[in-house]
């Protein structure tokens, strides 16, 4: 299965659109935003659980990278809610459940084989820094090598400046709206921008955003 599977591409999803897939367990959803590959797959998709509905124990072979929505996602390691980032690096293993619902925005076997880091940040307790752009706040979340994954929030009337980003990014809306010439961008917005693809962006009425900056050719396992 390919979808959006040409990384040399640009890719725009609103993922609100999109059908609710059935996995292989029952009560598990997915809405696939870029796929390579069948069950086990170069991924990154919005997965929606049932309450009390769970994932059979399996083993991270790329690596596991995922942000909680809304709910309260469980493994052995813990509850994790709204607002949790999570990293589980290659080789590791849990058995995804939840006794609420969830759903989170995840990405699966995208890690570098030597980023072996466990990741767990509170979004909602962690410290914003102020940006050199005026309007805009981070929150730095992981960094590996070239790879580079933050929380950006743009105030009303944001303005960002006019690139082209040499690394080549990736952004998910998380909340208001992000735009650019052509079109509007809300909630649930996923973009993938190839290198030097030119973006100007800007804000009408704020927005937080999930933005990974890597630059192409790094192989994904």
């Amino acid at each position: 299965m390919k979808i959006n599977a040409d990384l040399s591409q640009r890719a725009v999803v609103n993922s609100n659109e999109l059908e609710w897939v059935d996995s292989p367990l029952a009560g598990v959803k997915r809405r696939m935003l870029e796929r390579d590959g069948e069950e086990v797959a170069r991924a990154t998709s919005l997965v929606k659980y049932d309450p009390d509905s769970y994932f059979d124990a399996h083993t991270h072979t790329g690596g596991e990278e995922f942000l909680v929505l809304d709910g309260v996602f469980s493994d052995e390691m813990g509850d994790f809610p709204k607002g949790m980032y999570v990293r589980n690096p290659i080789g590791s293993k849990h058995k995804p459940h939840t006794k609420e619902g969830t759903t989170i925005f995840v990405k699966l076997r995208q890690f570098e084989p030597d980023d072996k880091e466990y990741v767990r940040i509170d979004t909602n307790q962690t410290q914003w820094l102020a940006d050199n752009v005026n309007g805009v706040s981070i929150m730095p979340l992981h960094e590996f090598g070239t790879e580079q994954v933050a929380l950006i929030k743009c105030q009303p009337e944001t303005q960002l400046p006019d690139y082209a980003n040499e690394a080549g990014e990736e952004v998910f809306v998380l909340s208001g709206s992000l735009s650019e010439e052509s079109a509007t961008y809300s909630a649930g917005a996923w973009i993938r921008n190839p290198a030097g693809c030119r973006c100007k962006f800007y804000s009408k009425e704020g927005c937080l955003l999930y933005v990974k900056e890597r630059p192409p050719g790094v192989k994904h396992f």
